[in-house]
């Protein structure tokens, strides 16, 4: 148990987050139950199973995702109902007196949202993940930018204008010339590039960097004024609180996030319950077919480069990684992607469950917690994403996706350029009404199992 919750809630703020949730939802199935003792505590016990289960495979107390208040009320919504479903569904089962579910969820939803409003926004403010910053420019500008950030958490490091000077505090944090942007994109996950330099002293490097940075799709910022302001400050002040001007690839806004990431939360929620006996039935099926774990996981590349292990159901022979240098000669896809229309490593069922997409769904799991989103351009393999040239760096300046336009386009018929032009045409006009038009678009094409090797 100890191990348990060392992992889903690592922080003692996340234990205490954990703790006050099963605290408030254990007081809430008590009050709200009738009868002897011993039923009380057992409903309670189920109670606390499922929000802690439901949570765990969630990642929602992980202190490395980040949660804005509104996505924290929606799991703890999300999360409740999952208990007061298990328990309902479970007394009806057994003919046994259930708690009452209004006075359940009125008792502990109000609780619930009011510590995520509080506590849990203070705690949460206080020990965010710190944003990955490169600044570019180590003059003046630069070294009082740097200073401005780490107040806020900020991890910075640095690259130098050509001919500025490298003062020792930076050494540590130093990785190289304006030159070297494109190979730090590259190698390094970075949130957002501040351009610390002036159009007087640094117009071609400057107009370069914001070509590099457009090309690989990563968020940069430009100084909004010229001099330093003290005192002073502008009548709009939040365009500008920080004293840059930040810019984002992509024609997005961030209401359309906002409703995006409500979408994946409540569609990947639902579908995994609605899902729940066929996903275990097929979990039964690849474990008695053939010799392996249940789940093949792998790490993939997500949003700006960051690492994370994707989930499938296992669709291969347990070695199937280690066959695959055998099999490069036999590479029927272009570009650095690995496609073979009849791959000896794929199991009989494991043809079926690809044919259908039914491999993926496990994927919902990974929508839930963060790293995916219903709709997005496919997750690659670092493999692939190492071979990138520059332009198709901007798939990663988006979360990853279920479903894409590639997905409803042929899949594996799709040469790999075209994949990755109507990947990037996704992100350059992307909106909800287009989401949920590929959201429809991906059932009849998986049912369909069109372009599926």
């Amino acid at each position: 148990m100890v191990l348990s919750i060392d992992r889903f809630a690592p922080t003692p703020a996340a234990k205490l987050e954990l703790g006050l949730d099963l605290a408030v939802l254990a007081v809430a199935v008590v009050v709200s139950t009738a009868g002897p003792w011993w039923m009380k505590a057992g409903w309670a016990l189920c109670a606390m199973g499922v929000w802690w289960s439901t949570s765990s495979v969630a990642r929602h107390y992980s202190p490395y995702v980040e949660h804005s208040w509104w996505e924290d009320v929606l799991f703890a919504v999300i999360i409740l109902l999952s208990a007061v479903t298990v328990v309902g569904v479970g007394a009806w089962m057994l003919r046994l007196p259930s708690p009452g579910i209004g006075r359940l969820i009125l008792v502990a939803l109000p609780v619930q949202v009011l510590l995520r409003l509080t506590v849990f926004a203070y705690v949460r403010t206080r020990f965010a993940e710190p944003r990955h910053v490169l600044i570019v420019g180590t003059g003046p500008l630069g070294r009082i930018t740097g200073e401005d950030l780490a107040r806020t958490r900020a991890v910075c490091t640095y690259l130098s204008w050509p001919a500025e000077p490298i003062s020792a505090p930076l050494r540590g944090k130093y990785l190289g010339e304006a030159s070297d942007l494109p190979s730090v994109l590259r190698s390094e996950v970075v949130d957002e590039v501040f351009l610390c330099g002036l159009d007087t002293m640094h117009r071609e490097a400057l107009q370069a960097a914001v070509g590099i940075c457009e090309t690989y799709g990563v968020p940069f910022a430009l100084p909004a004024y010229s001099v330093r302001l003290g005192r002073a400050h502008p009548i709009a002040g939040k365009a500008v609180a920080d004293g840059f001007l930040h810019y984002a690839v992509g024609s997005a806004r961030e209401r359309y996030w906002i409703l995006k990431r409500a979408l994946d939360i409540a569609g990947s929620a639902a579908l995994l319950w609605i899902l729940f006996p066929f996903l275990l039935a097929i979990a039964a099926l690849v474990r008695l077919t053939s010799k392996g774990p249940v789940f093949f996981r792998q790490v993939r590349v997500g949003l700006h480069g960051e690492r994370f292990n994707m989930l499938k159901f296992r669709s291969m022979v347990a070695n199937a990684e280690e066959l695959k240098a055998n099999l490069e000669k036999l590479n029927e896809q272009t570009g650095p992607v690995f496609k073979i229309k009849h791959d000896p490593r794929i199991t009989p069922l494991g043809r079926v469950m690809r044919r259908h997409s039914i491999d993926e769904l496990p994927q919902l799991v990974n929508v839930l917690r963060g790293d995916m989103t219903l709709v997005g351009p496919r997750p690659p393999v670092p493999q692939e994403v190492a071979q990138y040239e520059p332009w198709q760096w901007r798939r990663l300046s988006v979360p990853p996706g279920l479903t894409c336009l590639w997905q409803v386009s042929g899949r594996n018929e799709v040469d790999f350029q075209d994949w990755m032009y109507l990947d990037l045409q996704y992100i350059d006009h992307q909106n909800l009404g287009q989401d949920l038009n590929l959201l429809l678009k991906t059932v009849p094409a998986v049912v369909s199992g069109k372009g599926s090797h």
